[in-house]
């Protein structure tokens, strides 16, 4: 029998979600009334990005080690104190997801640059994909040339008059998005350019094509609205074209570059609260050193995904050497190794 190199499992969830979204596209739009077949292509690019992010994420949740702490995560999460779980996941969804803490104690000027790029690319997956699959659109108010009225999935949920505050900012908010984008982007393609140790490890397509992706996307999609409010569409045709190849280019690469961190992110929330349980429950410590390194929850799990691996550090006494702090491995090893040479009658050798 030959070796698949594609997961059915992952395939057959991959394969049912999409489906379910394109039924949600079908419903959301009213039977496709409300939908613009203009974004068709979009459309598209964004079913083939979420079959795509579904089967890898499916994947990676099957490695034993990322199941181990997904299973562990959702388990804590709805059971015990749960308001409490609820409150500190909440917390670090804000802190970290949000506000991008996580960045910060690499500089302030990196976490401003990445918190722009979360902000603007999150801000405009919210508008896009819901314009994109017609569950939002906008229509004239019944006898009336000057008010607006937003649908939410066919009903009504707002309307603003044109010309208004609400009006420019509802209809320039890809704009904003943009703006936020470009910035960010730019602190980070001058760092990759400019910095020696960047430039000596990064490589083209996992380091800056994301930025130029994200820059090209940005910067025709401003061109799109120069060109309509300020040029009298001249380029209009050719921008819109070119726009819809860098979107789609993102949208593909998405599940299979670094773009894909962007949905592994918050699987960081599940692992923190593993963590602040782990520490409940005891730590353990290292029997060379005598000093706690890790949570004895860990160190059980890590026994338990080690042999499911292939791997058995269990020694004949009954411990494991698992149960070494990385200090007190280093250690023991060259314990060994000095015994071995002491032995063999060759110190330097």
């Amino acid at each position: 029998m030959k070796n698949r190199n594609y997961n059915i499992k992952a395939l057959l969830i991959a394969a049912s979600m999409s489906v379910l979204m394109i039924i949600l596209v079908f419903y959301g739009s009213r039977k496709l009334q409300n939908f613009d077949a203009a974004l068709i292509t979009y459309l598209f690019g964004t079913v083939f990005a979420f079959f795509g992010i579904v089967y890898r994420y499916s994947v990676w949740l099957q490695r034993p080690p990322t199941w181990i702490y997904f299973k562990r995560g959702v388990s804590y999460l709805f059971t015990g104190k749960v308001f409490s779980h609820f409150w500190f996941a909440s917390k670090e969804t804000i802190e970290n997801i949000a506000f991008q803490k996580f960045i910060y104690p690499r500089g302030k000027y990196r976490w401003m640059a990445h918190f722009l790029i979360a902000i603007g690319c999150t801000s405009a997956f919210l508008i896009t994909i819901p314009l994109t699959f017609g569950w939002i659109h906008f229509t004239m108010a019944p006898d009336s040339i000057s008010v607006y009225e937003a649908h939410f999935f066919g009903f009504k949920v707002m309307e603003f008059k044109l010309g208004s505050i609400m009006a420019f900012l509802t209809f320039h908010a890809l704009n904003w998005s943009s703006y936020l984008v470009i910035f960010g982007s730019l602190y980070y393609l001058r760092r990759r350019l400019t910095n020696p140790g960047l430039i000596a490890t990064q490589t083209f397509e996992g380091d800056l094509l994301p930025l130029i992706l994200l820059i090209a996307i940005s910067a025709t999609g401003l061109g799109l609205t120069y060109s309509y409010q300020f040029m009298k569409g001249f380029a209009f045709d050719f921008l819109a074209v070119l726009h819809a190849v860098t979107v789609i280019m993102f949208l593909i690469w998405i599940p299979f570059g670094k773009f894909f961190h962007i949905i592994q992110r918050p699987a960081q929330i599940g692992a923190h609260i593993y963590k602040k349980q782990g520490m409940k429950m005891g730590m353990a410590v290292c029997e060379h050193t005598g000093e706690e390194f890790a949570t004895n929850l860990h160190i059980k799990d890590l026994k338990t995904v080690t042999k499911e691996l292939g791997f058995n550090f269990d020694r004949p006494d009954g411990t494991s050497h698992l149960d070494l702090s990385p200090e007190g491995k280093r250690s023991r090893l060259a314990q060994a190794h000095l015994k071995a040479r002491l032995e063999g009658g060759n110190l330097f050798g």
